[in-house]
């Protein structure tokens, strides 16, 4: 019978890092004159310096396999560059789009972790899933466009956050099936140095690019911003990241999904504190009729 601390360790784990994760819209709007390329290159180099001294030992004892190296190459180009990209990208037109509604459109995740589980893990889907899965879908709608109206005057705006945001779902849900087949078999601590690594590694051209600022040379953070990522490093992003996958090894998918489910709800107060932004009554309404759907899903991957 399983130690009934070891059980509770895992989830714990992953309410800290949803927690840590809720603050990170709100520290990176402060770096919204910064290209988004800059922000993901600049946030993962720390990290990774951070890392590095730590985890080193661990590195040089583990041996990869073929797969893992590919399932690591598809985390850091998924996970670690396109989802942290869009994301940050979306935060970036909060004129179009509040951060509450670039976190409610993240929770769409799991219905792209549940296809690529799909695909890639051969995994049924059941014929419930599709339509919690739609439910879903229509609610993330009315969660963007209050009462269901586009704007003429921010509508085009507001479509492009919200593609970016539901990018960054795609990228991170899709990532979720990678790195729990990946964590099955390499140390969290190895699995997270090398997603920072590669994710670093990648971004480096497309930091050459388009990390330049308009009418200048390639954009350089100022000293105050360098703290700001200093501060993702070490809360939201890498130390986040780490205790995520601490978490993750030791839970179930579906369990962690629903655990998941606490930060944008979290986010949504910190942005009504800090930024005095407010959901309408249609939204709030969509919001919770899209976490309920979410929640139907991963009662049904429970049951698979």
């Amino acid at each position: 019978m399983e130690n009934t601390s070891t059980s509770y360790t895992g989830p714990i784990f992953i309410l800290i890092a949803a927690t840590l994760w809720a603050f990170d819209g709100l520290i990176r709007q402060h770096l919204y004159t910064l290209p988004p390329i800059t922000i993901i290159f600049f946030e993962h180099l720390i990290g990774l310096l951070l890392l590095s001294p730590f985890v080193y030992k661990y590195v040089l004892e583990t041996k990869l396999t073929k797969r893992e190296w590919w399932l690591i190459v598809l985390i850091a180009i998924l996970s670690g560059l396109f989802g942290t990209l869009w994301f940050t990208t979306a935060l970036g037109k909060v004129h179009f789009i509040s951060i509450s509604v670039v976190f409610l459109l993240q929770k769409l995740q799991p219905i792209f972790a549940i296809s690529t589980a799909r695909i890639f893990l051969k995994e049924k889907i059941d014929r419930r899933y599709i339509k919690w899965a739609l439910l879903a879908i229509i609610s993330a709608y009315f969660v963007t466009f209050p009462n269901g109206v586009v704007n003429l005057q921010t509508g085009e705006g507001t479509i492009i956050a919200a593609l970016y945001a539901l990018g960054a779902a795609f990228a991170w849900g899709s990532s979720t099936t990678f790195s729990k087949m990946l964590l099955g078999k390499v140390d969290f601590k190895v699995s997270t140095f090398y997603r920072f690594l590669f994710t670093l590694i990648f971004a480096l051209p497309l930091l050459l690019l388009f990390g330049h600022s308009a009418g200048a040379g390639l954009a350089i953070p100022s000293m105050t911003q360098f703290e700001l990522l200093a501060l993702i490093a070490v809360s939201t992003g890498m130390v986040a990241l780490l205790i995520y996958y601490k978490g993750l090894a030791k839970t179930p998918v579906h369990i962690s999904t629903i655990l998941e489910l606490t930060f944008p709800f979290i986010a949504i107060i910190l942005d009504m504190v800090v930024n005095h932004t407010m959901l309408s009554a249609s939204q709030w309404a969509a919001a919770l009729v899209l976490v309920f759907s979410i929640y139907q899903i991963a009662k049904l991957r429970e049951q698979n």
